[in-house]
């Protein structure tokens, strides 16, 4: 294959490299949570009555007992040590999406110059980072540097590894001096707290008089594309934006869905191993992988967990993930839409509620119209993504998961719910005044003696749905494959929230009318659906009849960019919500948007600064040296007496000076700085930046289906992606 030098460099590495050895696996038992303080661990190592106080704050929500932290913090360093560990780290997550860590040793000075490891439980508890250098949307000035980090008992401790030693972590929420959360752990387990205190609201009124505390629970399929080192150290727009920002497509891509649940590569089957058997030392209960639908994707998915300890494991997860697509020659990339032309990547948060008495509160059972736990907890589903559906959106809000959204690869913007036939039918009857019945969902007979008669679920999957409900939990399609899975979850347990305590206000509004338990149900039922049921909709999400008729017809906001959604966190309706139930503050809230409006600006802003060098610095000079070389050809040819046509010359030219011109455009557009708001900033990027780029990379891409293939400067979508 030719390319220029560092392509053909490339290519090279990649076709002599041998392979990394898998290792022998070891034993599920020997690995799983060995890197975990578990709660089997502090059992070892502590105190009965510590252990006791420890472990019902864990499983019951009781108050943490900070006296008992001496103790913990010198059983939890003597257990650190003896894994080589000689620094901790308070862990926590910053308004960025990523992680952050602040690491200290255990090394403490003596008066006679000798020293000891030390950990007490005032360090354990407590931790100072600056509170001024992460984005906290005007919560702190730069001068006004304090933060507090705080232990999170409820997320256990663990050793991250490395080749060169081993650190203590310890999951912890990040707060300003003020007390504002600064962080995405903080306002998610005010949720949860706000959506079990609702949810034993509604389970009281049911009759229930033991009742655990109410959990949400979170199970996150990742999709991730994999791409040769090689090959991203050669491409600016990877290495700092995440996607390819030119690239002409391959003329092979997904259109023979062959690489879909396809034979693991071999050398990506050797990175998953190593992936999971790091992510079992962890406690991360990795269960699925496979090949996606674009070629060089792949989806890793978990278990479900309870939802902190899940959006912690998420986390560690994505870091997991990069870090060991170093160790083996490759990059991870989590963007939503690397590629161009094939599918991108997303996310999918899959949800439920539920406590050790009730079990799963969103499990129908066999008879769901008979179940009236299962049919309010529903219902309050449907009621909050009706009520609070541009929030959702605005929940999955980035630069980069707008490419994906409303493709044939993901939902549309659209928030919409998709019940499944059976319970579509449940809640029409519910709507009609009586209920008579569920749909029966059949077995399934193959007409072949040597093959199984098995049982069908009660309703289809649809993947153009945003938030589907799949047998006992609903799907949250839209997410983002490099999002933190704590805002979706935060927006959903609050949305909730408010929906059980609007179900309980009713139901106790009806029974004091004189409607017994039952009727009392079905009435709120009902009016729960008049009101909401626009929100249901079963049908092709991707359709342009749905489009129109979500909109027209039944009132749904369709918030296209990040730029249209971002504007709802500033709603009065919004930050009421959030208010009420102690979840964000007026000023915690209005935070939120400040950055995450900041960071869609700043994210095209790179994009576009990438697109106008690489269009100067790189394509463009490897244009006009094959204008020269074919310029040059056909007038010594012209000579010889061979007479060539000058079409490509025109057709080069022509595109070289459309694209050079749009860079100029896209230079003076980026210069623009005088937005009175940021709304105004977000639009212009959304309706002027963004157009620009797209237009400067429809003439490079055209330009590189003309240009002699061992000048162009970049590794192609054909390397990249099939080269493994």
């Amino acid at each position: 294959m030719t390319g220029n030098t560092a392509r053909v460099q490339a290519v090279q590495n990649i076709t002599n490299r041998r392979p990394m050895p898998a290792k022998a696996p070891e034993s599920l038992n020997s690995l799983w949570a060995s890197d975990v303080f578990t709660l089997s661990k502090m059992k070892e190592s502590l105190p009965k009555e510590v252990f006791k106080s420890l472990k019902k704050t864990i499983e019951a929500s009781a108050e943490l007992d900070v006296s008992v932290a001496d103790v913990v913090a010198l059983a939890m360093k003597d257990w650190a040590l003896s894994k080589g560990a000689l620094y901790y780290a308070h862990v926590f997550y910053p308004l960025t999406n990523a992680t952050a860590e602040k690491h200290d040793s255990f090394i403490s000075v003596q008066s006679d110059g000798s020293v000891i490891s030390e950990f007490s439980g005032k360090v354990l508890v407590q931790g100072e980072p600056d509170g001024s250098s992460f984005p906290n949307g005007g919560i702190r000035s730069t001068f006004e540097a304090r933060g507090y980090t705080a232990w999170d008992v409820t997320s256990p401790a663990y050793i991250m590894p490395t080749d060169n030693g081993a650190t203590l972590c310890i999951p912890t929420v990040f707060v300003s001096w003020t007390g504002e959360a600064l962080d995405k752990k903080t306002p998610l387990l005010r949720a949860n707290a706000a959506m079990n205190k609702a949810a034993q609201r509604v389970l009281s009124f049911l009759g229930h008089a033991d009742i655990a505390p109410v959990n949400s629970s979170c199970g996150a399929e990742q999709e991730y594309f994999l791409v040769d080192a090689n090959f991203v150290n050669s491409r600016p727009d990877l290495l700092l934006s995440g996607r390819t920002l030119f690239g002409a497509s391959a003329a092979k891509g997904q259109q023979f869905d062959d690489h879909y649940f396809g034979a693991i590569p071999e050398r990506i089957q050797v990175y998953m191993q190593d992936v999971e058997e790091q992510l079992y030392r962890l406690g991360i209960p990795a269960k699925t992988r496979h090949n996606e639908v674009a070629p060089g994707q792949f989806e890793i998915a978990p278990f479900f967990e309870s939802a902190n300890v899940a959006t912690d494991h998420q986390q560690l997860l994505m870091t997991v993930l990069k870090n060991t697509a170093k160790k083996h020659g490759l990059v991870c990339l989590l963007h939503e839409k690397p590629f161009k032309g094939i599918n991108g990547s997303g996310k999918h948060v899959n949800w439920s509620v539920g406590n050790a008495t009730q079990g799963n509160l969103l499990d129908p059972g066999s008879t769901p119209h008979s179940n009236s736990q299962f049919l309010l907890f529903c219902g309050a589903v449907i009621r909050g993504v009706h009520k609070y559906g541009p929030l959702l959106r605005a929940a999955i809000a980035t630069a980069s998961n707008d490419h994906r959204l409303g493709a044939n690869e993901a939902p549309p913007a659209i928030m919409s719910v998709y019940l499944g036939s059976q319970l579509d039918n449940v809640f029409e009857q519910i709507s009609n005044g009586k209920i008579t019945g569920s749909l029966n969902a059949g077995v399934m007979d193959l007409g072949i003696n040597t093959l199984p008669v098995f049982n069908k679920d009660s309703g289809d999957r649809n993947r153009t749905s945003p938030f589907a409900f799949t047998g006992n939990r609903f799907e949250f399609r839209a997410v983002g494959s490099g999002q933190s899975v704590a805002g979706p979850l935060v927006t959903m347990n609050t949305m909730l929230a408010d929906s059980l305590n609007w179900i309980a206000d009713t139901l106790e509004s009806n029974k004091a009318k004189g409607d017994d338990l039952d009727t009392a149900v079905l009435n709120t039922l009902k009016e729960l659906i008049d009101q909401h049921g626009a929100v249901v909709f079963g049908g092709n999400g991707y359709s342009a009849e749905w489009h129109k008729m979500a909109v027209e017809e039944r009132g749904l906001a369709n918030l296209k960019t990040s730029a249209d959604a971002l504007p709802v966190l500033k709603e009065a309706y919004i930050e009421e919500l959030f208010d009420k139930l102690g979840v964000l503050s007026p000023v915690e809230l209005a935070s939120r948007f400040e950055i995450y409006s900041e960071q869609y600006i700043l994210a095209i802003e790179v994009e576009a600064k990438l697109v106008v060098s690489m269009a100067k610095t790189g394509i463009y000079p490897a244009a006009v040296k094959y204008l020269s070389d074919l310029s040059s050809t056909i007038t010594g040819l012209k000579n010889t007496g061979v007479e060539l046509g000058n079409e490509s010359l025109a057709l080069i030219t022509a595109q070289l000076t459309s694209m050079m011109k749009t860079v100029g455009t896209l230079s003076a557009a980026l210069a623009k700085h005088d937005f009175a708001t940021p709304e105004e900033h977000m639009q212009f990027c959304a309706k002027t930046i963004r157009p620009l780029m797209d237009e400067v990379r429809e003439y490079a891409d055209a330009l590189e289906g003309e240009i002699a293939d061992e000048l162009w400067p970049y590794p192609t979508y054909q390397e990249m992606l099939f080269i493994k």
